[in-house]
């Protein structure tokens, strides 16, 4: 046998059609002339496309393996290597290497095209964020033409064939080439591939079968969102051209700033400002919290920059159960001005402080002090 075709191609002897179909694209593209113009390289290019125009015909192919050469008058070919003819091999097959398969879709395409996603932003509440709500919006999107429902045409009239494609989406021409008579095909510029035209279009959406509207949509907003979540309404989107199916809308949460709260993900954060005297004694502060209002409790003793923490009190779980918490941080107010009584029970206190007790409690005489000092802070 002259040649080993399987070779030519670099594929095994018991490779399949879509593994020789694919050595020889990849071959193809690399040797085809317009690309490497090197008289080898052609000589090597007429080699690739009668090892393919043999192993892709399962005659051939089974001839070939048998000992036989097909493409030999006697072996029962008939075009000779390299044809191009009759023998099996359309010129598609040099067009699949280089663009695809026959070079993408065939035939006339669809007016009929799915719509584009668009996307929103809503503001909402840390309230909101925190429990969910329900929110009407207001959306400007494409959506099909009433006037002729879609389908682009004027009342009364439809579209028609194009008589330069005959409904075919595009045209053929014929050229020569160093491969002999070669035809290609291209988007028919009457139609622009559609294979038909609209001799009189919507007056409403010219043609295009969709128009711009303003609607109201309801959107539910679960618990738990942050800035930057999205929500998908599958279908609620842009109609397509020709009144095709409508893309998605996204809705993006956006996230105001609370007076009080700092939301770090589900935990939220504030800071009580107390007196020293009620950091010393404690105290209980009114704080209101998501939930209402509440009595944070200051242990004696309590130090400024010391967090106490509300288990539950934060967002709720985007996913899952339970809420985060409402970490209070504190933060001690030392006077910057003090009138002389107010100086003097302070200079009483620090005579005292030799005899200290561990933390949370008082030396004698510390107590009362401090009651005196508490009552003359809060008379100011």
């Amino acid at each position: 046998m002259a040649t080993d075709y399987y070779a030519v191609l670099g594929v095994r002897r018991d490779a399949g059609q879509d593994e020789i179909k694919k050595a020889f694209r990849r071959l193809a593209r690399e040797l085809h002339p317009d690309v490497n113009p090197d008289p080898k390289t052609q000589e090597r290019f007429k080699e690739i496309n009668a090892a393919y125009e043999v192993l892709s015909d399962p005659a051939k192919r089974q001839v070939y393996d048998l000992g036989g050469d097909p493409l030999s008058p006697n072996g029962g070919g008939g075009a000779g290597a390299g044809g191009f003819g009759a023998a099996g091999f359309g010129f598609s097959d040099i067009m699949d290497a280089f663009f695809g398969a026959a070079g993408g879709q065939r035939g006339p395409r669809s007016r009929t095209r799915r719509g584009q996603d668009a996307m929103i932003r809503l503001e909402i509440t840390l309230e909101e964020a925190a429990f969910g709500t329900t929110k009407e919006l207001q959306v400007d999107t494409a959506v099909t033409c009433t006037t002729c429902s879609g389908e682009g045409a004027a009342p009364g009239t439809s579209a028609q064939t194009c008589d330069m494609c005959r409904g075919k989406g595009e045209v053929s021409q014929v050229t020569r080439s160093f491969l002999g008579q070669v035809m290609t095909s291209r988007p028919c510029p009457q139609c622009q591939g559609f294979g038909t035209v609209v001799p009189t279009p919507c007056p409403e959406c010219a043609g295009d079968g969709r128009v711009r509207a303003r609607r109201n949509l309801t959107v539910k907003i679960p618990a738990g969102v942050d800035n930057g979540t999205r929500i998908q309404l599958a279908g609620e989107g842009e109609v397509g051209p020709g009144g095709g199916p409508a893309g998605d809308l996204y809705v993006e949460i956006a996230e105001t700033s609370h007076a009080v709260f700092q939301r770090r993900g589900d935990d939220l954060h504030c800071t009580v400002t107390i007196p020293m005297t009620a950091a010393a004694l404690g105290t209980q502060v009114p704080l209101q919290t998501l939930d209402g209002l509440e009595e944070v409790d200051i242990r004696p003793g309590t130090q400024s920059g010391q967090s106490i923490p509300l288990h539950g009190r934060g967002i709720t779980h985007l996913r899952g159960g339970g809420r985060g918490d409402l970490i209070v941080h504190v933060e001690v107010q030392t006077p910057t001005k003090l009138d002389p009584e107010q100086e003097e029970l302070l200079r009483r206190l620090s005579m005292l402080r030799g005899e200290e007790r561990p933390s949370g409690q008082f030396a004698p005489g510390q107590q009362g002090l401090f009651s005196r000092l508490k009552d003359a802070f809060n008379g100011r």
